[in-house]
């Protein structure tokens, strides 16, 4: 199960994402204030800390991207 939620989050980086997809090309600075990105984020977090844990604390670093966070380096 692991390896099928890291497989969909890489696919969502190769075809959706404005920071890895093909269409950083239209958005060439990228959307994300984070380092590294919500999505990378996730997956590094989902293989720490498997599933369950790895998710909520991907989710938790989605809702804190908005307009007013300063961003930064953020490692799970």
């Amino acid at each position: 199960m692991r390896k099928l939620i890291l497989l969909a989050i890489r696919l969502y980086q190769k075809t959706l994402s404005l920071d890895h997809g093909p269409l950083r090309f239209y958005v060439p600075n990228g959307q994300c204030k984070f380092h590294p990105t919500c999505s990378e984020y996730t997956y590094k977090a989902v293989e720490k800390y498997g599933i369950v844990r790895g998710l909520h604390k991907g989710s938790r670093r989605i809702l804190r991207c908005h307009p007013w966070s300063d961003g930064g380096v953020d490692n799970p």
